[in-house]
């Protein structure tokens, strides 16, 4: 049987400005999606793996940041060896794996996985081991269709249909090449750190040639272009493509598909875990993640999609739907929260309105030529909504009190 391992990318502060102002609370990877901080669902995938005993986490962020996460992962999933393993600056997306070549191939794993923190998927992670196994190049990389107008947003790829073999590559293009997109997933066979030597070799050589032309970005090795584009050229790469639910999350908005879509994953895998409309109790409209210490009013009506935290408070007549309620927060008698993330011990007043917009594509960015984007209503941490007033599609920094309407805004 192969032994496997597995990095997990979560970068570092500097990112997810584009995730705020949720990430001025909680760094991106340990924002709670469905009842549980994005990473638990990477790692509650990688258990199903056979053989993949250790995980490692790579990033930038400080060793306290993820010391309380890894302590209490090793509990929630004792099958697991998880460690945080902190680069010393940004080393770019394949600088950190190189970096830590050793600690990866320590009890000599014959493939790992790579996978970016920043997404939402099904993980057909043991579909890719076994198209892996069957052609055995150095890289199978997880891919998916989107729409033509979404795909220059990401890492395209044209491959071969009998072989799966990935003919060319590219991060981001300028036009339309391909309407298949890189998911963020990988597995490598371990031989793949020659070819990063390669490639910090190609980047020493095309420095010295130009010298004096310096850039900061010179010394990052990064996984999609200094990498998987040679590798491509090389035919070491191939693509297993999936039909699975697969999103990524990148701004604040985009955690409610993300939850949505783990909430429909949770009800076909582990339905005990979510909300049932009880007698006496709320009416469910499936699926709805309740944490055990929040209190909602039997008079509530909740879902579809939406997860509500610990200690939350949810007042008569409430309604709730497509929406993340976050800790300690309070919701007061027939409030409406709709396509809306509302923030840590934020407090929502009687009869009062907080409703985003659903938008096909909730990567799009805040501002559209001054104006503010249609999009999930965010409600930073501590945020105060008087009763009787309505929130509509607003992005509100933490701290704040809101004693009459906005409407389309961004709240400093």
């Amino acid at each position: 049987m192969s032994t496997f391992k597995a990095v997990i990318l979560v970068g570092g502060p500097s990112r997810a400005t584009r995730f705020r102002p949720l990430s001025l609370d909680v760094p991106k990877p340990l924002f709670p999606v469905a009842g549980a901080p994005v990473i638990s669902h990477h790692l509650r995938a990688l258990t199903k793996v056979d053989g993949l005993k250790e995980v490692l986490i790579i990033g930038f962020f400080e060793d306290n940041v993820f010391s309380r996460f890894v302590d209490d992962a090793a509990s929630e999933f004792p099958d697991l060896n998880i460690r945080y393993l902190r680069e010393y600056q940004e080393l770019g997306t394949a600088g950190g794996l190189y970096h830590f070549r050793d600690e990866i191939l320590r009890g000599n794993p014959q493939q790992f996985f790579v996978i970016h923190v920043d997404i939402a998927s099904a993980f057909p992670l043991n579909e890719m081991v076994e198209a892996h196994m069957k052609h055995r190049g150095l890289c199978t990389m997880l891919g998916t269709k989107v729409p033509r107008e979404q795909a220059t947003k990401y890492g395209c790829l044209v491959a071969k249909p009998s072989t799966n073999e990935v003919l060319h590559y590219v991060e981001k293009p300028d036009s339309f090449i391909s309407d298949l997109i890189s998911c963020g997933i990988f597995l490598f066979d371990t031989a793949v750190f020659g070819e990063m030597k390669k490639a910090i070799d190609r980047k020493k050589d095309s420095t010295e040639e130009n010298d004096y032309l310096w850039t900061p970005s010179d010394d990052k090795l990064r996984l999609e272009q200094d990498l998987l584009r040679p590798l491509s050229e090389q035919r070491k790469l191939y693509v297993h493509v999936t039909e699975k639910f697969w999103r990524q999350i990148k701004t604040a908005g985009s955690s409610i598909p993300a939850n949505a879509a783990y909430l429909e994953l949770i009800k076909k895998e582990s339905p005990q875990k979510l909300a049932q409309t009880k007698q006496g109790g709320p009416e469910i409209i499936g699926p709805v993640y309740i944490h055990p210490s929040a209190h909602v009013d039997p008079t509530a009506k909740i879902g579809p999609n939406v997860s509500i935290g610990p200690r939350v408070t949810v007042g008569k007549g409430v309604r709730i739907r497509d929406s993340i309620i976050l800790d300690n927060v309070q919701i007061g008698t027939a409030s409406c929260v709709l396509h809306s993330v509302i923030g840590w011990n934020s407090k929502i007043g009687t009869w009062a309105r907080v409703e985003g917009s659903p938008a096909s594509d909730h990567n799009i960015d805040m501002m559209k030529n001054g104006v503010k984007s249609q999009s999930i209503t965010i409600l930073g941490k501590e945020v105060l909504v008087a009763d009787e007033v309505i929130v509509r599609n607003c992005i509100v920094l933490p701290h704040k009190e809101l004693k009459s309407s906005f409407h389309s805004e961004i709240l400093m």
